[in-house]
């Protein structure tokens, strides 16, 4: 099994993505063959690790996944490399408020791939303090192990030198002190970073980073810290199916409108034989006329309302799809699509597909964010009745109008407590704002 390590920090804003960016491009300008991933269910990181590396990047979720599917992943992400660079999730012992058991945090993926950890501190307004927070880190969990520290945004030579000395007496060696480089920083947006696809000088950015981290780091002694898995083996990804196949013939929408498909969906379904078949509705594209199911993935179709509610080849090629008996579901984005009319955040509406009796606005937004358990509420493409999935919910629209003759999902949060049902369901066309990741059983 392929070697890894966890970039991982004290707490977001860190500069843990960066890191992690700058590294994928840096050894991957140097040949070294670079696996990613990225911990918990974030879309729009991995995005940006794909273009850094070169290769796709994915998600690994201990409190989402099943533990046999987090292995399968680890070992497609270490397919054909040298080493697998996973970036880590919020800070370090973050998760969700469970009453026991995997909690999503990075810790936790720490522990079930036995991954050692680099720790990336902000050292914005630290000197020697720095060590005492070092070692709390370090000594916080018996399971997890801080293997090295990366300073980031140091003041000059003089105060990395003062943040290297206080760390010495830890035994974690200090891997780099890197510079403040404010030209680097990722614009940011509601859900997160603005996407991969939407920098127009993405690829000077990332090259810059490389440069940052090639003459602030130890990058040898960094890789010299990655370890394999604690497992000797895992199972193949193909003998696992995540969400089982929506048809043999699925039109996926792909575009910065519906980026949000993870990549072990997408390959779980082609190693089961089906194909996929990617479209851009922002292109004005109709989903294939021979796909047997459509699947519209979130994203963010409110920043793009107005070119979807005119694109009228997609609007009538998925409309006649669904007419034609095939599958049509989304999640989130795709979901609201899918209802009547979507509302944008000056109050002005788009009309949508209108395959779903639901509207959704974003004129007085108010966040959604949690991990889910959801359970089908009546027999379909997805399993039988009861069918458990287990997914996250992140969204700031609002729900103005839902007339839908069937609910999709019962849900419930990460704590257990029951949420009441969700999505809508109209014959062959259904979707909810939930994100699924794997199936609970």
């Amino acid at each position: 099994m392929t070697s890894g390590l966890i970039v991982a920090a004290p707490a977001s804003g860190s500069g843990k993505t960066l890191v992690t960016l700058a590294l994928l491009r840096h050894l991957r300008e140097a040949g070294v063959a670079v696996g990613s991933a990225k911990v918990g269910p974030d879309y729009i990181d991995g995005a940006f690790h794909r273009a850094a590396g070169g290769r796709p990047c994915f998600n690994l979720d201990t409190w989402a996944m099943r533990p046999e599917t987090l292995k399968a992943i680890v070992g497609r992400a270490g397919e054909g490399a040298e080493l697998v660079l996973a970036e880590g999730v919020m800070g370090l012992f973050d998760g969700a408020p469970v009453a026991s058991g995997p909690d999503g945090s990075t810790a936790d993926l720490a522990t079930a791939t036995g991954w050692p950890v680099v720790l990336v501190v902000d050292a914005k307004g630290l000197g020697a303090s720095a060590a005492a927070l070092v070692q709390g880190y370090a000594g916080f969990r018996d399971d997890v192990r801080v293997a090295g520290v990366i300073f980031n945004r140091a003041g000059g030579p003089g105060h990395g030198e003062v943040l290297r000395q206080a760390c010495a007496p830890l035994g974690i060696p200090v891997l780099g002190v890197l510079p403040r480089r404010p030209e680097l920083a990722l614009p940011g947006r509601h859900l997160g970073l603005v996407q991969a696809g939407e920098h127009g000088d993405l690829e000077a950015l990332l090259d810059r980073a490389a440069a940052w981290v090639g003459d602030g780091l130890d990058v040898e002694g960094l890789l010299a810290l990655a370890q394999p898995p604690d497992f000797a083996s895992a199972p193949d990804l193909e003998t696992l199916t995540a969400l089982p196949p929506l048809g043999q013939r699925i039109a996926v929408a792909s575009d910065t409108a519906f980026a949000f498909a993870y990549p072990h969906l997408l390959e779980g379904w082609r190693a089961a034989g089906a194909e996929v078949l990617p479209f851009s509705p922002l292109a004005d594209e109709a989903p294939d006329p021979g796909a047997d199911a459509v699947f519209l993935p979130g994203g963010y179709p409110e920043l793009h309302a107005g070119r979807l509610a005119a694109a009228g080849r997609f609007k009538e090629g998925l409309r006649r799809r669904a007419a034609d008996g095939a599958l049509v579901y989304g999640e989130c984005g795709g979901y609201m699509v899918l209802g009547r009319g979507l509302v944008d955040a000056e109050g002005r509406r788009h009309a949508m597909l209108d395959l779903l009796p639901v509207e959704t606005s974003f004129e007085a937004p108010r966040m959604t964010l949690g991990y889910r358990t959801v359970h089908l509420t009546a027999d379909g493409p997805l399993g039988r009745s009861g069918a458990g999935f287990r997914g996250h919910e992140f969204h700031f629209a609002s729900l103005v109008c839902d007339e839908g003759e069937a609910a999709f999902f019962a849900r419930s949060d990460a704590r257990g407590r029951d949420l009441g049902t969700a999505g809508s369901r109209r014959a062959n066309v259904m979707g909810s704002y939930i994100h699924l990741v794997d199936r609970t059983t």
